[in-house]
């Protein structure tokens, strides 16, 4: 089963920033989207950051402006940098693919997971 693997994880203080990648285990026919997704205890994941194989990004609300993310094509890999960073933004960060096969099947993976800490 195709891993993705998440680094860049960890804690930083208010106002700091924070760079997440994450690769994939294996190459994929396509990759529709790359994307982050986040959630802290109790309450539902969440879709922090996207962008498609066109290079259209979306963003929550609550990151627009301090958050970015970017893909690499060539190597399959996403990367969020998340700068102005709040405490509010602690969670555990998943990566996620969306992917097509040959045969048109839609497919999602995720990684593990990496924790994110905002704390002074």
């Amino acid at each position: 089963q195709t891993q993705l693997m998440e680094s860049g994880g960890g804690v930083a203080q208010p106002g700091g920033s924070l760079t997440l990648s994450c690769s994939a285990s294996e190459s994929f026919y396509r990759i529709l989207i790359m994307g982050w997704h986040r959630q802290v205890p109790g309450k539902e994941r969440e879709m922090v950051a996207q962008v498609s194989d066109s290079g259209r990004a979306m963003y929550a609300e609550s990151v627009k402006g301090r958050f970015t993310v970017s893909r690499d094509n060539d190597k399959n890999t996403v990367s969020l940098q998340m700068n102005f960073l709040r405490p509010e933004d602690t969670a555990v960060y998943y990566c996620k693919f969306n992917t097509s096969s040959a045969e048109n099947e839609s497919s999602n993976h995720w990684g593990q997971g990496t924790q994110v800490t905002v704390s002074s």
